[in-house]
């Protein structure tokens, strides 16, 4: 009868291996997935190389202002550090806007997580003209949509400028934000400031928030100018002849003449503008008080500028700016 329990010993014993074998896959199997999940602690730390600047230098000609309260040459390219807060919440960014062929922009600066500022410029004449978008960001996404809308059309159709003209248009004052978010926390810079109220003119670091902007945490920066992205523009503005400017937002509550008070070439500006698009002015008034804008700053240096907000969040209006742009083209004082 001994030969039953040798064959049952034998069947425990397979039993037992078995079990083992599995449980080492086992092991294996998590040890794959650990590394492949967490490829940082598999490979030793590497500090990144820092990236290239690009370096602008002014014209031979232009004059620093001893007034403003910050060095303006040469223009501002601040070093490309990591930030804090855009290492924790920037997951990606956007897309970027390749014109195939034609215009190649130029990048007149950084933003505070590095970014580029890009200027596309179209026609030679003396008489220049302005477009800033994307100055809120994600927040107002759209205005940096049609900026590429436009910059596309130009360079389809590049006899739209005149020969005695120069148009520049900024496609995206920050970046940082609209890689950020499509939404309330897309619009600040990556140091939480509002770039629309970080200019020298008018300046305040805080201010009533009743009837303005309060859906999320924002200043108006540490001084006046405070930002990268702010004196890059700041730089180019003086460093160039602007006579007329557009500084596009969203949504909906019309054409905002610059100055303090509005100035009487704004304001006739601004009218042209609102017959052409159909954008309300006078614009809605919600009893907010303005400081530090882009537009009162454009006014202080000599050109007429206004703040024009697109009809919503979402559309571009790309077919009523094309009338605006033939406004701005054509403007005389």
């Amino acid at each position: 009868m001994p030969a039953p329990r040798k064959k049952k010993d034998s069947i425990w014993v397979t039993f037992a291996w078995g079990l083992n074998l599995i449980g080492l896959a086992g092991i294996a199997l998590v040890a794959v997935a650990y590394v492949a999940l967490n490829p940082v602690s598999a490979a030793p730390h590497e500090t990144p190389s820092p990236q290239p600047i690009v370096t602008a230098a002014l014209p031979a000609t232009y004059t620093p202002d001893p007034n403003l309260p910050f060095p303006t040459s040469p223009l501002y390219l601040p070093t490309v550090t990591p930030n804090p807060r855009s290492t924790l919440i920037v997951v990606q960014s956007p897309t970027p806007f390749v014109l195939v062929g034609g215009t190649k922009p130029t990048v007149i600066g950084y933003s505070v997580s590095g970014r580029p500022l890009e200027v596309y410029t179209f026609g030679k004449g003396p008489k220049q003209r302005m477009i800033v978008a994307g100055i809120h960001g994600g927040y107002e996404w759209n205005t940096i949509a049609l900026a590429d809308e436009l910059i596309t059309h130009i360079n389809d159709n590049p006899e739209i400028i005149p020969g005695d003209t120069t148009l520049y248009i900024l496609r995206n004052l920050n970046p940082d934000g609209d890689a950020r978010d499509h939404g309330y926390d897309g619009r600040v810079n990556d140091h939480g400031v509002d770039l629309n109220r970080n200019f020298p003119t008018n300046w305040a670091a805080e201010w009533d928030r009743e009837g303005c902007w309060d859906y999320g945490p924002t200043t108006g920066g540490t001084g006046p100018a405070s930002e990268p992205e702010t004196r890059v523009l700041v730089s180019f503005l003086l460093s160039h002849k602007i006579e007329a400017l557009i500084s596009y937002h969203s949504a909906a509550l019309g054409v905002f003449p610059g100055g303090e008070p509005w100035e009487k070439n704004s304001i006739k500006f601004a009218e042209e503008l609102a017959e052409v698009t159909d954008y309300k002015f006078p614009p809605l008034d919600t009893g907010c008080v303005f400081t530090g804008t882009l537009a009162d700053y454009a006014v202080e240096r000599g050109a007429v500028a206004v703040d024009m907000e697109l009809s919503t969040h979402v559309y571009t209006d790309f077919k009523r700016n094309l009338k605006a742009l033939k406004v701005l083209l054509d403007w005389e004082r």
